[in-house]
Formats: C-alpha cells, sequence, structure tokens
C-alpha cells in the first residue's frame, strides 16, 4: 500500500497544561472530553475540553485534595454521562459533571492508589447491571454495582500471607447476557488473569514476564473474542480468548513495538480489528487484526484450540519526547481521538480513511 494511502494520524490541537495528566476520556454524545491529573501540591484536578472553531476550549473544572489517577464513563446511562474516578488515596467517586461539590456515589474500601477502573453496563451494553471495576496498588481487584452504597459486589486478592501484585490495568469483558460476564486484570509481575463474575472463579490466568501496563477486550458486550495486553517492555500480546484449550489455554501472537514501554491499547469503537497503542517514546501505532483461515482446530484427543491470526502495522506515528501515558477513541466519530503525555500537553488527533477498513 502507497504511503499516502494508508490512514495518517495529524495531530488537529494540542494545549499544554499546568498539571501533571493520567487519564483523559471522551464525554459520550458530546464534543467534549476531560482531562485528569494532578497539581505539584498532590491537589486533585478534573478539566472539561470543549472542541471549539479555535481548538478547544476549557469549560469547567473541579478540583479535590488527591490527584486523580483513572476515569470512565462506561457504567453511566447516556442521560446522566456520570464520571467514575479512582485517586491516589484509593478512593472510587462518581460525579455529576454539572453539579461537582459532592460525589453521587463515593467510597474508599481500597487501601493503595487506583491504578485502573473499567465500567460495563449503563452506556453501551443492555445486559447486566452497571458496574464498575477498580484495580488498585495493594493487589486486590473489586466489582462494583453503582446501585449498591460503599461495599463491593465482589474482590479478587491475593490469598492470605502472600504479597499481593500491583495491580495496573484492568477490563470488562463477555458482557453479552444479563448472567455473563468476566473481568481481566494485569499486575506488575506479568500475571494476567481473567475473573469470571458468574462461577466467581479465576477462568484463565498467564504470566507474559513483563508487568502488564494496559489490556482491552475488543469488545465488552460480546462473547469474548479478543484481548490484547501490552507490557513494560515492548511487547503486545494478542489473545483468541474465543476458543480456549483445557492445556495450551488461548492461542496468541506476539509483536515488539515502541521500543519502550507500552503506555495503552484502545480499540477503534467503529471496528474491532483495530487498535491504538502508545508508547514510552512519544510514538503512536495503529495495528489491524487479520484473522486467520481457520480460527479453530482440533488436537489429537478431539479437543478444540485456537488458531492465531497476524497484526498488521497500518501507521504510526511520534507526537512527543514524552511518554503518550493516555489515549481514547471518540465513540461517536470515527477517527477522532485524544490523548495525553508526560510533557503535559493535551493533543485531539485525526486518523483518516479508517473506513476503508
Amino acid at each position: 500500500m502507497e504511503a499516502l494511502e494508508r490512514p495518517q494520524i495529524i495531530c488537529h490541537v494540542q494545549q499544554a497544561l499546568n498539571y501533571t495528566i493520567h487519564d483523559v476520556k471522551w464525554i459520550p454524545c458530546s464534543a467534549k472530553f476531560v482531562s485528569l491529573g494532578g497539581k505539584s501540591n498532590g491537589a486533585g484536578v478534573v478539566e472539561i475540553y470543549s472542541i471549539s472553531g479555535e481548538g478547544i476550549e476549557k469549560v469547567s473544572e473541579f478540583g479535590k485534595k488527591d490527584h486523580f489517577k483513572c476515569g470512565t464513563f462506561h457504567a453511566s446511562n447516556l442521560r446522566d454521562r456520570h464520571l467514575a474516578t479512582g485517586d491516589f488515596s484509593g478512593r472510587l467517586q462518581i460525579w455529576d459533571l454539572e453539579d461537582t461539590l459532592i460525589p453521587v456515589y463515593k467510597t474508599e474500601k481500597h487501601k493503595g492508589v487506583i491504578n485502573a477502573i473499567d465500567g460495563v453496563a449503563g452506556m453501551t451494553s443492555g445486559c447486566g447491571a452497571p458496574e464498575i471495576v477498580t484495580g488498585c496498588k495493594d493487589g486486590s481487584v473489586m466489582i462494583w454495582d453503582v446501585r449498591q452504597k460503599d461495599t463491593p459486589v465482589a474482590t479478587f486478592r491475593q490469598s492470605e500471607g502472600t504479597q499481593g501484585r500491583d495491580c495496573w490495568s484492568v477490563a470488562f469483558g463477555n458482557s453479552y447476557n444479563n448472567e455473563e460476564r468476566v473481568v481481566a486484570a494485569g499486575y506488575d509481575n506479568g500475571d494476567i488473569k481473567i475473573f469470571d463474575l458468574k462461577n466467581m472463579s479465576v477462568r484463565w490466568s498467564k504470566c507474559v514476564k513483563n508487568g502488564v501496563v494496559s489490556l482491552q477486550f475488543d469488545r465488552k458486550d460480546i462473547q469474548m473474542n479478543k484481548l490484547v495486553a501490552t507490557t513494560l517492555e515492548s511487547k503486545i500480546f494478542c489473545f483468541d480468548v474465543r476458543t480456549q484449550h483445557p492445556k495450551k489455554g488461548f492461542a496468541q501472537i506476539v509483536e515488539k513495538a515502541h521500543s519502550s514501554t507500552i503506555w495503552s491499547v484502545k480499540h477503534l469503537p467503529q471496528n474491532r480489528e483495530i487498535f491504538m497503542t502508545t508508547g514510552g517514546a512519544g510514538s503512536l501505532c495503529l495495528w489491524k487484526y487479520n484473522y486467520p483461515s481457520r480460527r479453530v482446530e482440533t488436537d489429537p484427543d478431539g479437543l478444540e484450540y485456537g488458531v492465531p491470526g497476524e497484526l498488521t502495522l497500518i501507521q504510526n506515528s511520534t507526537l512527543s519526547d514524552q511518554p503518550i501515558t493516555s489515549f481514547d477513541w471518540c465513540p461517536e466519530k470515527t477517527g477522532l481521538s485524544v490523548c495525553s503525555a508526560f510533557d503535559q500537553y493535551i493533543r485531539v488527533l485525526i486518523t483518516t480513511k479508517l473506513n476503508l477498513y
């Protein structure tokens, strides 16, 4: 494919901020996004930005006493569009962005920084209860039903007497009916675990020998299809999680990219075979997953096992000399995205020609 025929990653607008940005998220059904982080004095800040003819403009902001680490809108319906946040003191809070004086939900069950958060139902899925998952520095993974105050509906942690590993990433998946749901969690020692919330058990675990910084299912509201995990040392693991062999587990492919920590992976909302990864050297890589001619084979014992596909690098770009630590696609406009980096810039990006895939 000729260079000009490939998608191009264009920086539409960038703006410097005066605080460390930990996460960015599009507000559903709007031309707005939020930036979450904290200032040098330890105070947390959330800013709301709107895309305008001049670029971007700040609409509002609010601050609290601790850095905000992560956020999600995915457990809220499109009418409310409440923002769930995790902070450095272990608080899970849910905010009505029209009135941010007091959170509409708050709990402090975690004993350390909430590193990662994800939501399901509410906005994207008509199946199951609106739930939030949080992953903490103390190694615990907690599941919250926003209708149940202060107490998690499920908790997964290390067994008594063992040192809990730092949980760096969490993601919901398999939420295709009212009974099924799983949570994937990635840890600092390279462990990836899939917890089955229906049976309250570990469905699958694997150690990739390097800290798992980010992971995401290609879609959370379908039967498990693919899971992508990224690590500290430049590796992308793509698992076909549709077929699980009793001994071999899930089929996988491994790709090396960015020559640095891969900070995040985000699948394109309009096409689950395309995803973006962001790197520690300020780089972006756009990937496409290509399925094999046969996804399932049978071993001599008659047991089915998965066959991995291939990853194709569609495009790459370097935006900064600092790590790009968070990234989010706009759910409504194909190719529109926002990212943040340790250089304290937020950037609105346009990726072209994604409709050709």
